[in-house]
């Protein structure tokens, strides 16, 4: 079912259980474009109670397994989007289910692989008259459009695009280490992040380099400051290229020395293990701040940063926060009619970034944009 402008909708959000999930639920509970919400998960007696607590009235749960042949496309009934927040294991998946249901789709990213494999679905999404959002959370997302937003403020400068490099961290200021394991997102996502080889564009072509690569000590701002990062895959990697015809671009991390240590720790772990350090690991700190950096410098040398801060907002930490309001927002877009393109699209391709901006800084981000040259 395609959405019309101005109207209430209904929302499928996968995943509802996972750690972003909830603030995304909460977000569209309080979003008067949208007056239904079905919550999808293999556990459904978690996904209950993300719908009890966060779901504002609006919100029923249901068990499911999304690999499932036909079951997920089922249930998305007159539905009018799904909000992927699962494993991007199973994005292909959830993709082919939205077209059998003509439902929009979103999702938070594909690891730069499965990105590219998403790309592939666009002309059926076309020709069916809908939109497939690939990667619209913090990071792919939101800095996809801070690097268009940083494009525009060059205007089409001389020289073209020589280089875009984003660059993310989050902390709890308060924090002490307990000996916890505190992740901001999935345990397995960061780990694939972690072990997978990075992707980089060099003279504009693909090119891997080693897993956990330092890049270097960046200076994201109060309230973080100064901090190590490494290189990590990252979806904005498989689009900038083709997007914005940049010659070099990178994705660095940042996080925190004790949970790099556990999470490293983890790597060639058993299934079994891993899973069992997600069911044991603690909730992420609901005093958070995330900071992200695109920093985009044409060939004529001029420079742009954009810097996006987000703090704690519905009583949720930044890191969250940052992750899950992007999804919401472009849900609210979608059913207002400001999303008019269709096919299977990264951000920086259907979506104005002054119009999302406005959105988040609703929901606890700022955004600051600095020209240096």
């Amino acid at each position: 079912m395609c959405a019309e402008p101005n109207r209430t909708i209904g929302v499928a959000v996968l995943g509802a259980a996972g750690t972003i999930a909830p603030a995304i639920v909460r977000d569209l509970a309080e979003s008067h474009e949208v007056d239904r919400l079905l919550l999808l998960d293999l556990d459904g007696d978690r996904a209950a109670a993300v719908a009890s607590e966060h779901g504002g009235g609006k919100a029923t749960a249901q068990a499911i397994d999304a690999r499932a042949e036909g079951e997920l496309a089922s249930r998305l009934g007159d539905l009018d989007v799904l909000v992927n927040t699962a494993s991007y294991r199973i994005n292909l998946e959830a993709m082919t289910a939205c077209l059998s249901a003509h439902c929009h789709y979103l999702d938070l990213g594909g690891l730069y692989w499965m990105t590219g494999r998403q790309l592939e679905l666009g002309d059926r999404f076309e020709n069916a008259g809908l939109l497939a959002v690939l990667g619209i959370g913090s990071s792919p997302g939101k800095t996809n459009l801070m690097a268009r937003r940083a494009l525009q403020e060059l205007n089409r400068e001389a020289g073209g695009i020589d280089s875009i490099e984003v660059a993310a961290a989050g902390r709890d200021p308060r924090a002490v280490d307990d000996g916890r394991l505190r992740p901001p997102y999935a345990i397995q996502t960061l780990l694939d992040e972690l072990t997978l080889a990075p992707i980089v564009l060099r003279d504009g072509r693909p090119t891997e380099i080693q897993p956990l690569q330092p890049g270097g000590a960046i200076d994201f701002g109060d309230p973080i400051g100064t901090a190590d990062t490494i290189y990590t895959l990252h979806s904005e990697l498989a689009t900038f290229g083709e997007s914005f015809h940049c010659a070099t671009a990178s994705f660095r991390l940042s996080l925190a020395a004790p949970l790099l240590a556990k999470l490293k720790e983890l790597v060639g772990s058993p299934e079994e293990n891993v899973a069992e350090a997600a069911r044991q690991a603690e909730p992420a700190s609901n005093a958070t701040a995330s900071v992200h950096l695109v920093t985009v410098t044409a060939g004529s040398g001029a420079k742009v940063v954009v810097r996006a801060l987000t703090r704690p907002h519905f009583g949720i930490g930044g890191s969250i926060i940052s992750t899950a309001t992007p999804a919401a927002a472009a849900v609210r877009l979608l059913a207002r009619g400001s999303l008019t393109a269709t096919g299977a699209l990264p951000p920086e391709r259907c979506i104005e970034p002054g119009e999302i901006f406005a959105e988040l800084e609703t929901r606890g981000c700022s955004f600051t944009v600095s020209r240096l040259s």
